[in-house]
């Protein structure tokens, strides 16, 4: 657990957590970008209670008001033939608490669970996710702020031929190639970039 102070008050930062601790907790209304706030606190147990899923939660008091959740991808995933890599699923911030680096600690936190080294993490970002309006960013600046986000965990951007990142300019994918990967493992996710590569 780590905590910090914020203009509102501590916030907690812990994980991974399981499915019961986060049943145990109420969730923050505006968790709401992917989904009604209660379908996404049952997302959270659900991912915790997968072999391979990790969360982890920012919470003030008993109160839940960010998430950041990782997975193995979907079966019909390109990226799901790769036997070492986590998708980022989602992180999301309560709009009651932006601008206040809980994303970034979320980030910087997780990533210093050690087993996350022995992978390769993804993330993929469509624009139609993002909450354009409540931020009153522009899509360029709203992409800008997420590659600056995932550049402070070690994220890079990477150009792939996958046909929804490649659906808007926007779009983009994300990598973090942990420090205990073999090189035959970067080897096969390169391989996985392009669609007309083959996985040997």
């Amino acid at each position: 657990m780590e905590v910090f102070e914020t203009p509102k008050g501590k916030v907690e930062i812990l994980g991974p957590v399981t499915s019961e601790y986060i049943a145990s907790l109420k969730m923050n209304k505006k968790l709401n970008n992917f989904r009604r706030a209660s379908r996404q606190q049952e997302a959270l147990m659900q991912v915790s209670d997968l072999p391979e899923g990790i969360v982890y939660i920012a919470k003030h008091q008993d109160e839940i008001i960010g998430y950041v959740m990782f997975h193995h991808p979907n079966q019909h995933s390109r990226w799901s033939k790769h036997p070492r890599l986590l998708e980022l699923g989602a992180i999301e911030i309560s709009k009651d608490w932006k601008k206040m680096k809980i994303a970034t600690n979320l980030l910087r936190v997780a990533f210093n669970n050690s087993d996350l080294e022995e992978y390769v993490v993804i993330t993929t970002e469509f624009y139609w996710h993002w909450d354009i309006n409540d931020s009153k960013l522009s899509i360029w600046d709203y992409q800008k702020m997420l590659r600056k986000l995932f550049s402070s965990a070690g994220f890079k951007r990477r150009h792939t031929d996958d046909p929804e990142i490649l659906e808007h300019p926007a779009n983009m994918l994300m990598v973090r190639f942990g420090g205990e990967l073999t090189d035959y493992h970067i080897k096969l996710f390169e391989n996985l970039t392009y669609q007309h590569s083959i996985l040997s």
